[in-house]
């Protein structure tokens, strides 16, 4: 169970990036049924760092803390600095006990000095990622992935994604409801689609009379349900089904096929944990149709069985 969370803060450390691992472990919400975390910022000596904004960052500690955290998480730091040795010491230490390790943006760049991405699944922002591959050869880099959960694992893209690589570990630990929660708490998506492609390519411009997708997407998740195509859905948004398409990709970056496949993954995910509904049902539920398709694309996409993930998440969250 995830209980304590320690923040290792180098020179240079990016301010939005401490600002989201506190602002999700480090914010007080017990009151409003929220998990509580011990939050630790801490620095290789205890002494204060300066943020790439300027000012400085008062540690709660030194590194004492992530000798025995649940989470031991790196922020991004400017300047090019290598991280001191006690710093990569304690993040071994704490990988080979198996807590969860959690960087943001260029913060996996700390985590592969320490050697923790070789032959590991890994992504950080789009700007880095072949320099992350240079400098780690025997990692498997994701260059489109906002996030990338391997193990105990989760490296996370530029900036915000950073969000939503915590989410998914409040998910995994506490469940998709207190997840949603949150999200809704923190005013963001609880669950973004698409890669990091959808930043990096131009998106279509849009002209001033063209209408954005939003009623499309706010209908299709009303009727998860029901089985639809994208010349329906084109018809809906009254386009020609190739222009519709293209839209779809320019406003969510990804197909409409993967965004609803997704959609309804999530909500199979919510009716797992929090209804007795049977796997098929369930599948019928969210749109599936059968068992079996269910079990191919929550696969796919959770890397577990629905049975296997009920039995799991539904503990959990009964526990929290």
């Amino acid at each position: 169970m995830l209980r304590s969370v320690a923040v290792v803060t180098l020179d240079q450390v990016a301010p939005f990036d401490l600002g989201v691992l506190a602002e999700v472990f480090g914010t007080d919400r017990s009151a409003d049924g929220f998990p509580a975390y011990r939050f630790t910022v801490c620095t290789a000596d205890g002494a204060q760092v300066r943020t790439s904004a300027g000012f400085h960052v008062t540690p709660h500690a030194d590194l004492g803390p992530v000798e025995d955290a649940d989470l031991v998480a790196v922020p991004a730091h400017s300047g090019g600095a290598a991280a001191p040795p006690a710093v990569l010491d304690a993040l071994r230490r704490a990988d080979a006990r198996g807590a969860y390790l959690l960087s943001v943006c260029s913060g996996a760049f700390v985590l592969g000095e320490a050697g923790l991405l070789d032959d590991r699944e890994c992504t950080t922002h789009w700007r880095h990622v072949d320099e992350l591959q240079r400098r780690n050869p025997r990692a498997r880099v994701r260059c489109n992935s906002l996030y990338v959960a391997d193990s105990h694992l989760l490296t996370s893209a530029g900036t915000a994604a950073g969000i939503d690589a915590c989410l998914h570990l409040v998910r995994q630990e506490h469940g998709s409801a207190t997840a949603t929660r949150l999200a809704r708490r923190m005013v963001v998506p609880p669950h973004r689609d698409g890669g990091q492609s959808q930043y990096v390519e131009a998106p279509i411009p849009k002209a001033p009379e063209a209408p954005t997708l939003e009623p499309v997407l706010e209908w299709l998740m009303g009727h998860l349900d029901r089985p639809v195509t994208v010349d329906e859905l084109a018809t809906r948004a009254e386009l020609a089904p190739r222009t519709f398409a293209r839209r779809f990709r320019a406003e969510t970056g990804t197909t409409p096929h993967d965004w609803l496949t997704n959609q309804r993954v999530l909500l199979a995910r919510r009716l797992l944990e929090e209804t007795g509904l049977s796997v098929e049902s369930v599948a019928g539920r969210a749109g599936f149709g059968d068992a079996a398709a269910l079990r191919h694309h929550f696969g796919r996409r959770v890397g577990t069985t629905p049975h296997t993930y009920r039995a799991t998440f539904r503990d959990r969250v009964t526990a929290t």
